[in-house]
């Protein structure tokens, strides 16, 4: 009889095992918490504190990414090199982009000009994710349409109310260029009508000259703050800062509450 039992038990949680959803970043985690609620298992692949432009999965991850089901990836360049071996290793992984319909805009910083990836730092980009996310969880639970439809319209009325928050935050602020150490917010400024002035480029370090073309501008707008994030040095922001005599603020593209990240942002900017 407790053999029967174990069994049982056993078939029992093979077949209401929750589902494990891998994601490249904390962004992306909580869009999936908040459709998905506990119907799913969410795997982050980049933890915060790591750049996911260079980052490498640890033997661990890639052993719960043997077992995942799905995995939405967002245009980070580490997906690059890793997606390919995702799928390798595990046959059953159905692997969606959700940057795929979202217009990617141009970082361009002393004649170096790339495609930003940092996609989720825009209301309206995080319209399209959220359904893209939302049309990938139904993809492989049907079951949970329904839920999965109602989580979503909660979700997008949020960022309704944030986008709001945000606008009316930034009315009026000046200056409204913003000096970064990695130009991150590039797309956040864009819809708010700022404008980032990168210090460096594809994670290289700024040369002289591109220091002093830095500090031009920075003193031609009056800037008030360099940010920069912990997921890179702070040598040359530090030195920036001491030569204009303003403040350094740290902030993450990374958090994982990316609605309080953007309206803190947003008020840090303001000067609160």
């Amino acid at each position: 009889m407790k053999l029967i039992i174990t069994i049982l038990i056993f078939i029992t949680s093979v077949i209401y095992a929750k589902a494990s959803i891998a994601v490249s970043i904390p962004p992306q985690k909580y869009i999936i918490d908040t459709i998905a609620k506990d119907l799913v298992n969410t795997i982050v692949v980049v933890k915060p504190g790591n750049s996911p432009h260079t980052y490498e999965p640890k033997p661990s991850q890639m052993v719960a990414l043997s077992k995942a089901k799905l995995y939405l990836a967002i245009g980070v360049e580490f997906e690059n090199a890793w997606l390919p071996k995702f799928a390798e290793q595990n046959s059953n992984l159905k692997i969606v982009h959700l940057d795929k319909n979202i217009t990617k805009q141009s970082i361009s910083h002393n004649s170096k000009v790339k495609n930003d990836p940092h996609i989720w730092l825009s209301i309206s980009n995080l319209k399209t994710i959220a359904k893209q996310s939302a049309d990938a969880l139904i993809s492989i639970d049907s079951a949970n349409k329904e839920q999965y439809s109602k989580n979503l319209n909660i979700f997008l009325e949020e960022l309704e109310k944030t986008n709001a928050k945000l606008k009316e935050i930034l009315s009026g602020i000046s200056p409204r260029e913003f000096l970064i150490f990695h130009p991150s917010w590039g797309y956040f400024a864009k819809e708010y009508n700022l404008k980032q002035i990168p210090i460096e480029i594809d994670g290289k370090e700024p040369s002289p000259k591109e220091l002093v073309a830095v500090l031009k501008l920075a003193k031609k707008y009056k800037v008030k703050a360099i940010f920069t994030q912990p997921e890179f040095s702070q040598k040359h922001a530090n030195l920036i800062a001491k030569e204009l005599n303003i403040r350094v603020k740290k902030v993450s593209p990374l958090k994982e509450r990316v609605l309080d990240n953007m309206l803190e942002f947003a008020n840090t900017l303001k000067g609160k």
